[in-house]
């Protein structure tokens, strides 16, 4: 076997970056400050590889001799989006800066969304959290028929819709307009994301059918030139979604961690010479932006004992790196995402171990998998293949 995996625990930060404060995150430190509110945190597997070698983890003390080479890296891309973070993840430089709502969406863009889409009206229009709106203005949804718009500290724009009165189908049609209609240059706007839900009488819960609808990447990405040389490329979980469908053979639209766990699994067996890009949504979905360490560190929990497994498949030519997109910090008053390092860890069976330190950029990631593949390209960072 020779496959190069790359596992993004979506969310999961190791501590503010110098600039924090621009983006109102001082203090942020996902991992840290979790393991702090909980008094203490086991991830027996996790800390086997490296991870209470990064940064100080109650309850996960440093190991002499970790499985993994570990270290963090650092953000140059603007913004703390999953989109920003992917890319330079993989191999580029994210140098402009996407457009951001923080009040609420113009008259202009709001108007041209009726008139384009032909809904009626649009309740919202205004930053919220996705839990709470739906249950604010569900029923009065129910009753216009008009879908939810809101925003938030990222370049989105949301938009909910009842599954059953509104229509999943129908959900999917006014995104895929405002993806391709309204949101157009000048307007950089990240992603467009539809959000369903289910119930009734003020008692609503989102569902597992999100999709979101990205810009395409500005230039090739490490998935771009794998799939010009020959290499099978496979995106499991809403890795799609954010390069916009380009450069995967194969793409597994999961919609949990344990789904997307499992799906690695079967594709770990069955494929060699591939690259596999894992996006593990749950840590940020349901945990980080809901404010709950609790349910936050029970996700990380599961993808410990996953963990055994995983390692179990691979063989001395595969590599592994578990790394994240940004922080999403359940224990500070905010909901949106944090601006923080994310953690770095790098699997190579029966290889020593090295401390790879703070690394300038994701885009190292990236180059790692470009130099394993033996492809020459004109990405962004660093390899740290041989480190």
């Amino acid at each position: 076997m020779n496959n190069f995996i790359v596992i993004i625990l979506d969310g999961v930060g190791v501590g503010e970056l110098p600039d924090a404060e621009l983006y109102g995150d001082k203090g942020s430190n996902t991992l840290g400050n979790i393991s702090k509110a909980l008094g203490n945190i086991f991830l027996p597997n996790l800390q086997k590889l490296g991870l209470g070698n990064i940064i100080p983890i109650n309850g996960i003390e440093p190991v002499q001799k970790p499985m993994a080479s570990f270290g963090k890296m650092n953000e140059v891309s603007k913004g703390k989006d999953s989109t920003s973070g992917h890319w330079e993840i993989s191999g580029l430089k994210v140098d402009f800066n996407f457009d951001y709502f923080p009040n609420d969406f113009p008259d202009d863009i709001i108007k041209k969304f009726i008139e384009l889409t032909g809904v009626k009206g649009v309740l919202g229009n205004k930053p919220a959290s996705g839990t709470e709106i739906i249950n604010e203005l569900g029923d009065e949804h129910i009753r216009t028929g008009f879908p939810i718009v809101y925003t938030s500290a990222d370049s989105v724009f949301q938009i909910a819709a009842h599954e059953e009165h509104f229509g999943l189908e129908n959900l999917y049609r006014i995104c895929e307009i405002t993806r391709n209609q309204i949101l157009i240059p000048p307007l950089v706007v990240g992603r467009v994301i539809a959000r369903p839900f289910l119930g009734e009488n003020g008692n609503y819960t989102r569902t597992t059918n999100r999709k979101d609808y990205s810009l395409a990447p500005p230039s090739k990405t490490i998935l771009d030139y794998l799939q010009q040389n020959g290499i099978n490329t496979i995106a499991i979980g809403k890795i799609n979604d954010l390069f916009n469908h380009r450069g995967i053979n194969v793409s597994e639209h999961t919609k949990s961690n344990s789904e997307a766990m499992n799906t690695l699994l079967e594709y770990v067996s069955m494929v060699s010479s591939s690259f596999v890009f894992v996006n593990l949504v749950d840590f940020d979905v349901y945990f980080g932006h809901r404010n709950d360490p609790q349910g936050f560190y029970n996700a990380l929990k599961e993808f410990d004992d996953f963990l055994p497994i995983l390692l179990n498949k691979l063989g001395e030519n595969d590599r592994l790196i578990i790394t994240s997109d940004h922080g999403n910090d359940p224990t500070t008053p905010s909901t949106d995402h944090s601006r923080e390092y994310v953690p770095l860890l790098y699997y190579r069976k029966n290889k020593r171990s090295n401390n790879l330190g703070t690394r300038s950029t994701f885009a190292d990631v990236g180059k790692t998998v470009a130099e394993y593949f033996k492809i020459n390209t004109d990405l962004f960072g660093e390899s740290f293949l041989n480190l």
